[in-house]
């Protein structure tokens, strides 16, 4: 069965692989403290030209956004998202689980809007009875969003300036940060990213990697204790080289851009496919993740043959679905989509 289900189901890139194999036998110290956590983390300070970045590497997601949080949150703080934002619908209430509310501001494709954001945070505090709520304390977005878009630089900017008047960190999702950063539709190098944001994150599991994420806090703002804490969430591999090596090997030779641009180059082809038969997309996205509507009884034909993601009904006869390309996404696997669609 082909799978555009999303761009997690394989393994990992065969460098990743190779880089794991040729260190298995190596006798290393535990919890992040080997060599190749140093060097690791060394490449992505320099590859995102941040060194003054703190570095950890994390074991997935979830993890990753929960810890931010609730690290960086006052206990009676929570944290602003758009109401489309992953931590917002598809966290399972493990930001909330730490004691920290999820509170939203309006999603235009995924996106959230500077002057929106500010006019929320200004009604807050103009409110008399803001003492008996719970306060904005940090901002988080992702890039790309849920919906596959990605925030220009100005974009970005103004989000920050929006943060640093009212005092907050912007934390950026980067789950899927490879794909947005190789879109044609991007303006943001990786050496602007540690300057628009407080912590972001180079997300593996979905660009090559078998697990992990590696979150860089731009400027020594780690909070404090940061891998006590991490251990407190259950997050802190005693073999921390599994997420390393992973890393060490993404972040050599430009591996980490190189894997992620197969997912954009077969993307903008998945585009002109469904394009072609008459299809009729969601929203425009430049990135890996595109929105079809689909005849229910389309899918029907389809679902013993290809694989996608559910995103949302659109009417009686017609539904939202997500078709994901990859990094080890392959041109055949296009070609066998065309005879069923």
């Amino acid at each position: 069965m082909l799978s555009f289900e999303n761009d997690y189901s394989a393994g990992a890139h065969p460098e990743v692989l190779k880089h794991l194999q040729e260190t298995n036998m190596e006798i290393l110290s535990g919890y992040g403290t080997d060599t190749y956590t140093d060097s690791a983390k060394e490449k992505i300070k320099k590859f995102f030209n941040c060194p003054e970045g703190d570095v950890y590497f994390i074991t997935g997601g979830t993890q990753t956004n929960q810890l931010i949080i609730s690290t960086m949150l006052e206990n009676y703080e929570g944290v602003v998202a758009a109401t489309t934002g992953h931590v917002s619908g598809h966290e399972a209430g493990a930001i909330e689980y730490t004691g920290h509310k999820v509170l939203t501001v309006p999603g235009h494709a995924g996106k959230m809007d500077a002057g929106e954001l500010k006019v929320f945070l200004q009604d807050f505090y103009a409110d008399g009875n803001h003492e008996h709520m719970v306060f904005p304390g940090m901002v988080y977005i992702s890039f790309p969003t849920e919906y596959g878009t990605i925030y220009s630089k100005k974009e970005l900017e103004d989000i920050y300036a929006v943060c640093r008047e009212f005092d907050m960190p912007l934390f950026i999702d980067g789950a899927r940060l490879g794909y947005g950063l190789v879109s044609s539709a991007c303006d943001i190098k990786p050496e602007d990213l540690p300057k628009l944001c407080d912590v972001f994150y180079a997300g593996g599991t979905k660009v090559g990697a078998l697990c992990g994420e590696a979150v860089v806090f731009t400027h020594n703002n780690a909070p404090g204790h940061f891998v006590t804490q991490i251990k407190q969430h259950g997050a802190l591999l005693a073999k921390g080289r599994l997420n390393s090596v992973q890393f060490d090997a993404l972040f050599t030779d430009n591996l980490y851009l190189k894997i992620s641009q197969n997912a954009i180059d077969l993307a903008e082809e998945l585009k002109k496919i469904f394009a072609e038969r008459g299809y009729k997309f969601f929203l425009d996205s430049p990135t890996n993740q595109q929105f079809f509507i689909m005849e229910n009884s389309k899918l029907e034909e389809l679902k013993d043959k290809v694989k996608y993601g559910f995103w949302e009904k659109y009417d009686e006869t017609h539904t939202v679905v997500r078709f994901a390309t990859a990094w080890y996404t392959k041109k055949e696997d296009l070609e066998e989509l065309k005879k069923y669609i």
